[in-house]
């Protein structure tokens, strides 16, 4: 077996930054500490927080009044904002600066009077902060198929823009049926896609044709780890999304493959060589690492 670890993958600055801020919390402010939904989309991450006393809560209401709260990589919706404030509770902003861009976008286009329309996940952290910022003025597609259930006048002011950890192919193509039918859509293709998540894919796409299989290590909550395992299997090669080692059933493998291994923005690096290790010692894998670009990006904490 011959494995290639794909480089770039797993944290992205996002990521890094808010791990970092919650890091930086725990030490200069002590317990309790409250997070607003999950720091970041990873089962891993999570758990080792809870079992150092951090508290995740899905719900405003679950924060005492004068606690302390951090709000996640995935952003908030401002309505949280006004009762965090009115219950005074010192809030920790840790909203990844690429999530933040969209929401000020939303609130941009909103005040022009333009519709917006959100490509994203019904559901997902990032979508239900970045609609609320505008409610009334903000129409959200899942899929292509959402598109042709839109009613516009030609004269209405349209502008498009997309959840940050989509896929750029899928992303592209819902971008382009929405010029086709309506050619007064405001876009800048992608622009809203982060840098981590399209480097992710690319590497896939250039290194997924060289294997057999494609393991990406991330959660099952993890939007852009799943747009990671959808582009190997768009290329016809097998793809599955793992949590970890415990995950890999060796019954996979005949013993001679070749594996790609990556990770979603939100998986520690420690869980990917734990797969690597399990393959290994069970397969006699090499390992070869296959760099497709940099991430040279960074954020600084807010309590840096």
């Amino acid at each position: 077996m011959h494995i290639f670890l794909a480089n770039p993958r797993g944290f992205c600055a996002g990521v890094n930054m808010a791990i970092r801020t919650l890091e930086a919390a725990i030490v200069r402010f002590g317990l309790p500490l409250y997070v607003y939904h999950e720091i970041v989309h990873n089962t891993w991450i999570v758990e080792d927080f809870k079992s150092r006393g951090v508290k995740f809560v899905s719900s405003i209401d679950e924060t005492p009044e004068g606690s302390r709260l951090m709000f996640s990589a995935h952003g908030v919706a401002p309505d949280i904002r006004v009762i965090a404030e009115q219950k005074k509770i010192e809030t920790i902003d840790a909203t990844c600066p690429l999530v933040a861009k969209v929401h000020h976008e939303v609130l941009r286009y909103a005040k022009e009077n333009y519709t917006i329309i959100l490509i994203g996940h019904s559901g997902h952290d990032e979508v239900i902060g970045t609609m609320n910022e505008a409610p009334d003025s903000i129409i959200l597609v899942e899929r292509e198929s959402d598109i042709y259930d839109l009613e516009f006048d030609s004269s209405e002011k349209l502008v498009v823009l997309t959840q940050t950890t989509l896929s750029v192919t899928e992303t592209q193509s819902m971008i382009d049926a929405l010029r086709r039918r309506f050619p007064q859509v405001v876009s800048e293709l992608n622009a809203n896609i982060c840098y981590a998540t399209q480097h992710r894919q690319e590497a896939i796409a250039a290194l997924a044709p060289l294997v057999d299989i494609v393991l990406i290590v991330g959660s099952g909550n993890s939007s852009n780890s799943k747009r990671l395992a959808e582009r190997g299997k768009s290329l016809g090669i097998k793809s599955i999304l793992i949590d970890g080692a415990d995950n890999i059933d060796l019954n996979w493998f005949k013993g001679d493959e070749k594996v790609l291994i990556s990770a979603g923005a939100s998986a520690p690096e420690y869980v990917v060589q734990d797969c690597v290790k399990l393959l290994q010692k069970n397969f006699n894998a090499t390992v070869e690492e296959r760099q497709t670009c940099t991430d040279s990006l960074s954020f600084q904490s807010p309590i840096d």
